[in-house]
């Protein structure tokens, strides 16, 4: 094909761009400008370039198109459409119906729709990733673009090529003013991902007008600095331009590239910088009539897809994607058995069948140990048996204990990317969604940083359990316990939030064993990511032939120490829980029968029966006290209103561990006392 615009190219282009518009109007909602600006780089991307099989929209060597700007989602779903691409329901089978039809785009927006306002992974084949807060889908693709270097580095075997694909992602103004996006940019220069192309629509419209109320830096200089190629593309409708750029992309090496397109929003309108498109709005009637009149459209047409138009791009992508797809078809044949299983593992979700071969089992130990330096030795244990199990901290992992030591785990650098462990530097909102990302693509990350600095993740992590990735979250330094640093790194309220966003298992072990258990849990997960919450201090780790076994923590919550005829109810969770214990065996050397009842994750409590529920905590017994170094919001739901919370109120203070536990209350006494007011009033 020649890079110069073909009548056939003009056609399907504004065909992207009148679905466009004819959706958001039946709609009466969302944002026709940008797709319409956009059309001819997603129409030269997709027919002239993308490597993806419209039959087969999950081959693992596909390149992987990624809408960063999800607002823009009628661009997605018309290339969609007229690409052809074939439905894989949630088993992965091909259902033969199309992934978008045209029903669907006059749907958009609808309830229970395959084309919702802003693209969503899962709902809709084809979407490689859920976007719409932007910058997210910008740091998603670098973790695509890292997780393709590592799969070629372990499963690309003497020449014969199962990974090369490519990463193109479309951005806006937006995703450039978001730090996350800057974020992820500076790691993707760091590594040199070669891999991986951002198409930046320079519109200069944002929300609030011009972009210069409020951005005017030179974007090309600072994605130098980064260390990208980059490339400038002055109309957005210059195919032969944009033809050129695409090829210089494939052509580099040694960085990744950015291709700045310079674009008119809502082209082809008569009122060409127009309001309604650039505030995400219908253009209304009138302005549609006048603006298919430009294209030479008929006027009164609505979903028009002529003839011409339907097979062009589902014709090119397959002429070019069928062989490849076949000869990866015999290459996987042809590889190592034992790698073939991993793959096939790893696409299905599956772990290898030893993967929890070597766990360590920790004896009773007074002193104890910090759960985030125990939960470092069971990753690791993990780890040996999971080849494709990976991951980092954002420069904190000689104290969140995630480094992998064994033999072979490599360091993951421009160097050597079949490294394991990962450095993501100060960029916890980043690391959050490359991890999305290297999730997306088959690989199974955890990151690692201070419970306080969830703060700064709290985005990925809502987008992770919105798509059920199973990414593990891990977070340190999980309460008061981090003393002298104070109450900037003292974490309250961050547990109350991890615990309301829906999807999201929070794991908060008590000692050694319990961790064990939990990042089972957690690694055992298909559909949904989990936080495990560790210590900094250490704790004492439980004698188990005196105490319930730690296998219960994979309920949520178990009793721990029971009594014939309990009188009092004591709850703990992680760091707290040995406090709980030498609370209740003060109580118990007072002839005071307490029920001791470890809770690591309220999640995986509430999916237990309501027997087991009800045998953890007797709906009869009133007098209740929970222990927990962090907030009280939610504890009313299982200590009831007249129930005592030994919780955190403030935000802490800068001192000794041992002062702040006296301080704030978090004393062997103080929860004694409370137990016995419990019983007191129960009693009145």
């Amino acid at each position: 094909m020649t890079n110069a615009a073909t009548t056939v190219d003009t056609l399907c282009i504004n065909t992207l761009r009148t679905l466009a518009m004819d959706a958001v109007q039946k709609a009466n909602s969302g944002h026709p400008g940008t797709p319409m600006g956009l059309a001819p780089v997603g129409y030269t991307l997709w027919s002239r370039f993308l490597r993806y099989h419209p039959e087969h929209p999950d081959w693992p060597n596909r390149d992987r198109f990624v809408l960063s700007v999800g607002h823009a989602s009628m661009l997605l779903y018309s290339l969609l459409h007229l690409a052809g691409v074939v439905e894989i329901d949630a088993k992965g089978k091909r259902t033969g119906q199309p992934a978008i039809s045209l029903d669907d785009i006059q749907q958009f927006r609808q309830a229970d729709s395959k084309t919702p306002g802003h693209p969503e992974y899962r709902m809709t084949t084809g979407v490689e990733t859920t976007t719409g807060p932007l910058g997210q889908g910008c740091a998603n693709s670098v973790g695509m673009a890292m997780a393709e270097r590592w799969l070629a580095e372990r499963y690309n075997r003497d020449g014969q090529v199962l990974f090369d694909y490519n990463v193109y992602t479309l951005c806006g103004d937006g995703d450039m003013m978001e730090g996350v996006s800057s974020e992820a940019a500076s790691m993707a220069g760091h590594l040199k991902l070669d891999n991986l192309c951002w198409i930046y629509d320079n519109n200069t419209i944002s929300i609030e007008g011009h972009t210069e109320l409020a951005f005017s830096e030179d974007v090309i200089k600072r994605f130098q600095a980064y260390g990208w190629h980059t490339l400038h593309v002055t109309d957005a409708n210059d195919l032969h331009a944009l033809s050129t750029a695409l090829a210089t992309f494939q052509a580099n090496t040694g960085a990744p590239t950015l291709i700045v397109v310079d674009s008119v929003i809502g082209y082809g309108s008569p009122h060409k910088h127009n309001t309604a498109a650039a505030h995400g709005e219908p253009l209304g009637d009138e302005e549609i009539r006048l603006t298919k009149a430009a294209y030479g459209w008929p006027q009164d047409s609505s979903f028009l897809v002529p003839d011409e138009a339907r097979t062009v791009l589902r014709d090119a992508l397959h002429a070019r994607a069928e062989p490849l797809l076949q000869q990866w078809n015999q290459t996987l044949a042809d590889l190592d058995p034992l790698l073939a299983d991993e793959l096939q593992r790893m696409r299905a979700g599956e772990m290898p069948t030893q993967w929890q071969a070597e766990l360590p089992d920790f004896a009773a130990d007074a002193k104890g140990v910090a759960s985030r330096a125990c939960g470092g030795e069971v990753l690791n244990a993990f780890a040996r048996h999971i080849p494709w199990l990976l991951g980092g901290s954002a420069d904190l992992s000689p104290s969140t204990k995630t480094n992998l030591t064994f033999d072979g785990a490599g360091r993951f650098s421009a160097d050597d990317y079949s490294g394991r462990n990962l450095h993501f530097g100060i960029r916890e909102h980043a690391m959050g969604a490359i991890a999305n990302g290297m999730a997306l693509s088959y690989l199974r990350p955890y990151t690692s940083t201070f419970l306080v600095f969830s703060d700064y993740m709290k985005p990925p992590i809502r987008l992770a359990a919105i798509m059920e990735l199973p990414v593990v979250f891990v977070f340190t330094h999980d309460s008061i316990g981090v003393g002298e640093d104070g109450p900037t790194h003292q974490p309250i309220e961050q547990l109350t939030q991890l615990r309301a966003t829906p999807g999201l298992l929070t794991l908060r072990p008590g000692d050694a064993n319990e961790t064990r258990e939990l990042w089972k849990v957690a690694l055992a997960q298909t559909h949904r990511p989990s936080c495990l919450v560790l210590s900094r201090q250490p704790l004492p780790t439980l004698d188990r032939t005196q105490y319930a076994a730690a296998s219960g923590a994979a309920r949520g919550a178990y009793v721990l120490a029971a009594a014939q005829e309990p009188q009092v109810i004591l709850i703990g969770t992680g760091s707290e829980v040995s406090l709980v214990v030498a609370a209740y065996e003060r109580l118990t050397k007072e002839g005071i029968a307490a029920q001791v009842v470890s809770m690591p994750s309220w999640e995986l409590f509430e999916e237990q029966d309501q027997a087991y529920r009800d045998s953890v905590l007797p709906p009869t017994l009133k007098a209740r006290v929970v222990v927990e170094q962090a907030g009280p919001l939610g504890w009313d739901r299982y200590v009831g209103q007249t129930g005592d919370k030994v919780v955190m109120n403030s935000f802490g203070a800068s001192a000794p561990l041992a002062k702040l536990q006296e301080k704030f209350g978090f004393t062997v006494e103080h929860v004694v006392s409370q137990a016995r007011q419990q019983i007191e009033r129960a009693n009145r």
